[in-house]
């Protein structure tokens, strides 16, 4: 009878977490793969029986639209481009604050850790400002080298980079504190003995630092990764999609559909295309995933 009692204690442990991660997490999601089957509109909700039942509809409608494939090449660039300087950027600057003597590099950490935790409507102003055609600070600068003016937010292409850049600037600061703290937990001894045999810096780092920090660098990987496949923030604070829609991700196009025209169902499905994109990214990325290095 003890024995027993004794199993189940564990089950209540982490039973609050469990009721939790179903009722804000997986219902959600269930309910949400019912509405991706359904025209529910902003009137269904207050009146359930004008719903109706319409299978992959919405599915066949959402793949063929233009928009929505737009936004798809819009995300895969964003992923594409941002992912690997995110990566590099904050393992980057983490390397050098961790190995940096002077008292200023202290310092660096609560500067590049700021801008992830400033509000990002704060930020936008501010980056809009700077990116402003005529009396912004970037042109400016470049005015000053006699080089033309950058449509920042204003070229299809450049307002993507821009976008990119601006991303890049609020996603190092988190990423930066993972590899700091990986950093910490290599032993110093395995630097001890390879300054003993003679080692370079350069050898130090790419046969010690790199391959040791390599579950950190996974986990910064998936984590960035889903979150530029959900990016949102940013385009539609910055651009709303334009100009022409070559900044609208797949994020923006759901919220457009779901919260601006009141296609719910729409917008499920939408949704539920990025999730199984991202579900198939991240099983891809754990496959992919070298087996440890022994020491």
């Amino acid at each position: 009878m003890k024995g027993t009692i004794n199993k189940k204690i564990p089950y209540l442990f982490i039973a609050p977490a469990l009721i939790l991660l179903c009722l804000f997490s997986l219902f959600p999601i269930f309910v949400a793969l019912i509405i991706s089957f359904t025209d529910i509109d902003l009137a269904g909700l207050a009146d359930w029986s004008t719903i109706s039942f319409i299978g992959i509809k919405n599915y066949l409608d959402v793949l063929s639209d233009p928009i929505f494939l737009k936004s798809i090449l819009n995300t895969l660039f964003y992923v594409v481009f941002g992912v690997p300087l995110v990566i590099v950027c904050s393992l980057g600057i983490a390397i050098l604050i961790n190995y940096g003597k002077a008292p200023i590099f202290k310092a660096f950490r609560a500067v590049f850790y700021m801008p992830s935790v400033t509000n990002v409507v704060a930020v936008a102003v501010v980056w809009s400002y700077l990116y402003n055609p005529q009396f912004g600070l970037f042109n400016y600068i470049l005015g000053l080298f006699n080089i033309p003016a950058v449509p920042w937010l204003q070229d299809p292409l450049m307002a993507k980079i821009s976008l990119i850049a601006l991303a890049l600037w609020r996603a190092i600061g988190v990423n930066m504190i993972i590899f700091l703290a990986a950093l910490q937990g290599i032993p110093k001894t395995y630097y001890e003995a390879a300054q003993l045999d003679g080692a370079s810096d350069w050898k130090q780092l790419t046969k010690i630092t790199i391959p040791l920090l390599r579950y950190a660098i996974f986990f910064v990987s998936i984590t960035t990764m889903i979150g530029w496949l959900q990016f949102f923030e940013e385009p539609f604070i910055m651009t709303d999609g334009g100009p022409l829609d070559s900044t609208t991700s797949v994020a923006l196009f759901i919220y457009r559909n779901g919260f601006q025209l009141s296609n719910f169902g729409y917008a499920a499905a939408g949704s539920f295309i990025l999730f199984i994109a991202i579900i198939i990214v991240t099983l891809i990325q754990f496959r992919l995933q070298k087996k440890e290095v022994d020491y």
